[in-house]
């Protein structure tokens, strides 16, 4: 994975559990409001908590199942 596309510069060279550990606004494309509306909506502080959040995962395995069908 290219990291430099999908990561804030700050976090590029950080190890993967410090990644996952990070706020989601470690991943490109995303500021510190988004941690605070994610915090507020979804109760998720990290990279890892969104990942693991049931609304997202439902939401992918849909869009895959989606192309498989496509």
């Amino acid at each position: 994975m290219a990291v430099n596309v999908v990561l804030d510069k700050a976090y590029e060279s950080k190890s993967l559990d410090d990644i996952l550990a990070a706020p989601p606004s470690a991943l490109a494309g995303l500021t510190e409001k988004h941690d605070v509306q994610l915090l507020e909506a979804l109760g998720v502080k990290t990279i890892a908590e969104l990942g693991k959040n049931k609304y997202f995962r439902l939401a992918a395995t849909l869009v895959d199942l989606a192309a498989k069908e496509g």
